[in-house]
């Protein structure tokens, strides 16, 4: 079986690459179990190969029709579709965000079509579809109405991919993805970035500040968690999805304010005294804009997972990255 990371260099690609690499195996659209023989990772920078010689590491455009026609072949039986701009960046740079979020995620389901084989694609979306005047708790039925250029980009992918299915072309699901903390490393410029640098920095003996009101909540979900569940949302045969492909993720439904006090409760005050609060509209503005919290019912009826709380989430962060 051969599979194709898109994004295969960023945070999550990294994380999900190995954990195919561990377990070494995934169930196709029959929902056989196939031994994973070729791993191939594409994004704009070189990836980690591991050392391991199923890997094989591209760097390049993922908007070039060349690169894609090249990567899709007949016998590339699953996508994980990762790679795009961030939020804050895909709205301060509306082209390019169009041309990363929306135009090679065309291009990739059309050169699909064309070679005619059908492979999985995992399209992981986020929670900035739903915007608006928003019920108190979302549902994956709730009209998408997305309230930035990242959002509306993520959204209208969503409707390519179940057309696709709905065609015949590709066997494709949809999985929302709450804001992923704590993620290691530098911040980048998603507007979500604070929900990992508050925690992040702190730990590591730095300083942080926090854009946004102590009231505001947040749909969250681990770095741990979210490579389980695109995994299990890729073996999940598509008759149990029936006609709607998306799928809203679980995760933990939290204040920032609360997320302070899990980070002082399993570090201690000194530890989270390191957080200023430095309100920035339009950070505030973007992230409001997103659900605090939805039902997550239908995704745990398919047997996908979220952490307990958020406190557990900070311990898998010391876990992980920095006793690592």
């Amino acid at each position: 079986m051969k599979v194709l990371i898109t994004g295969g260099a960023g945070f999550l690609g990294q994380k999900l690459a190995k954990q195919l690499l561990n377990q070494g195996s995934l169930k196709d659209s029959e929902g056989m179990v196939q031994k994973i023989d070729e791993l191939i990772l594409v994004d704009v920078v070189q990836a980690n190969d591991f050392g391991d010689s199923r890997v094989q590491v591209i760097a390049g455009d993922i908007a070039d029709p060349k690169l894609i026609k090249g990567l899709i072949t007949p016998d590339i039986k699953s996508i994980f579709h990762l790679a795009a701009i961030v939020s804050g960046q895909a709205e301060a740079d509306f082209d390019l965000g169009m041309r990363i979020n929306l135009d090679a995620a065309r291009l990739l389901l059309e050169t699909c079509c064309e070679v005619g084989h059908k492979p999985k694609i995992i399209f992981t979306s986020s929670v900035a579809v739903y915007g608006g005047s928003l019920p108190e708790v979302v549902l994956d039925t709730t009209a998408l109405n997305p309230q930035s250029s990242y959002g509306a980009q993520k959204a209208i992918c969503e409707f390519l991919l179940n057309d696709y299915t709905r065609k015949g072309f590709v066997d494709g699901r949809v999985l929302r993805l709450p804001t992923i903390s704590v993620r290691p490393g530098a911040p980048n410029k998603a507007a979500s970035s604070f929900a990992s640098g508050i925690i992040r920095e702190p730990l590591n003996g730095k300083s942080s500040i926090c854009p946004v009101s102590s009231e505001l909540r947040i749909w969250l979900l681990s770095p741990r968690y979210a490579i389980e569940s695109l995994i299990a949302g890729h073996d999940l045969h598509s008759s149990v999805l029936g006609l709607n492909k998306s799928i809203n993720l679980p995760g933990v439904s939290v204040s920032v304010g609360e997320m302070i006090e899990a980070l002082c409760k399993v570090a201690g005050e000194e530890v989270a005294s390191r957080i200023s609060m430095e309100p920035d509209p339009k950070v505030e503005a973007i992230v409001r804009s997103w659900p605090g919290s939805w039902d997550a019912s239908r995704a745990k009826s398919f047997g996908l997972k979220a952490d307990p709380n958020f406190e557990s989430i900070v311990q898998a962060y010391i876990e992980d990255e920095l006793k690592s």
